[in-house]
């Protein structure tokens, strides 16, 4: 009798996110991954010469912006309920 319960428990067993949930998330992956991608590079071959390419609007500005965007929008992933009747 237990294995037929625990059977029927395994059967009714969903995802803990829905479609929507994970689209978003991996919206925000994207998101992080595109910062990462454009933060890196702009180091020198030489350890002697300084590259001022380092401290390009990109590198400082730009990628940690998409980063953080990107979190947001795991957090905002997490969080949405997509099931919930308006």
């Amino acid at each position: 009798m237990g294995e037929k319960k625990r059977r029927e428990e395994a059967k009714k067993q969903q995802f803990l996110f829905e479609r929507k949930n994970y689209l978003f998330m991996l919206i925000g992956i994207a998101f992080i991954v595109l910062g990462f991608i454009l933060m890196a590079g702009g180091g020198s071959d030489d350890p002697n010469v300084f590259n001022p390419e380092i401290y390009s609007w990109r590198r400082i500005r730009l990628a940690p912006a998409l980063i953080l965007i990107g979190f947001g929008i795991e957090v905002y992933a997490i969080l949405l309920n997509p099931t919930k009747n308006d």
